[in-house]
């Protein structure tokens, strides 16, 4: 962008940008608070709207968060980091481990909000699944919130045929969760796939997830697969994209 450039754009998107310089250098740290509106104003020689729209800019961006009768501060990142490929390894959940037990490490993770039901797969699950689309699914849906605060929903479908009166059906399914069952009733998964899109939420969304505006979501569906290549599991995952580093470690 040229100076004549710079010039042209509004007042308030150039009191942005350099506020934003500002967080991105460390001048101001996750958790400082700054300047107010009167700040900028007073600095910048703009009116209190003006102030108020840069500001807005950055809380927009998912980069400030205001906090009521005490100002807007800069957003603590301290990312959870999924590592796509070791967390599902057969030897953590078989074991009894939860996938997200090295994720998490000494953090304070709660999963709330589950709900399991059964319900008729209809067209997308069903072909996700490989079975009718008038078939009856389990559907296993919950919320992880991890130091009080929520990152991730996530809803299971399971055909109801397979995991009906099984520990997959209640709320806690137990050590190693789902797949540790499956690999009980002699339906291990041995291969999974993954898809990733982002998108802006939606009003549920942002009400569940607690999203600051402008904050995308991460969408992961995964399909777990038995050794004669049966789908037995679709997960779709709801990720706050400001929580998350998605890691793929593999060999070439």
């Amino acid at each position: 962008m040229t100076d004549q450039d710079s010039t042209r754009r509004p007042k308030y998107q150039r009191i942005a940008d350099e506020l934003r310089t500002a967080i991105q250098s460390g001048a101001f740290a996750p958790g400082d608070r700054l300047p107010g509106e009167n700040d900028l104003m007073s600095t910048y020689e703009v009116a209190r709207m003006t102030a108020r729209q840069a500001l807005a800019v950055l809380r927009g961006e998912g980069l400030t968060e205001a906090r009521k009768g005490a100002g807007v501060f800069v957003r603590a990142f301290r990312p959870l980091r999924r590592r796509g490929i070791p967390r599902l390894a057969a030897d953590g959940w078989a074991g009894g481990r939860s996938v997200w037990a090295a994720e998490v490490e000494n953090r304070d993770l709660v999963v709330d909000r589950i709900t399991v039901s059964e319900e008729e797969a209809g067209p997308r699950v069903a072909a996700a699944l490989g079975l009718p689309a008038e078939a009856p699914v389990c559907v296993r849906s919950r919320r992880f919130v991890l130091d009080g605060k929520p990152v991730l929903l996530s809803v299971s479908y399971l055909s109801a045929d397979l995991v009906r009166d099984t520990a997959v059906a209640r709320p806690d399914t137990g050590p190693g969760g789902t797949y540790a069952r499956l690999a009980e009733l002699g339906h291990r998964p041995v291969r999974f796939r993954e898809e990733i899109r982002c998108r802006m939420p939606t009003a549920d969304e942002t009400t569940s997830l607690t999203l600051p505006p402008g904050t995308p979501v991460v969408l992961i569906g995964r399909t777990a697969f038995t050794e004669p290549g049966r789908p037995v599991e679709l997960n779709e995952m709801t990720l706050d994209a400001s929580s998350y580093i998605l890691e793929y470690d593999f060999d070439a």
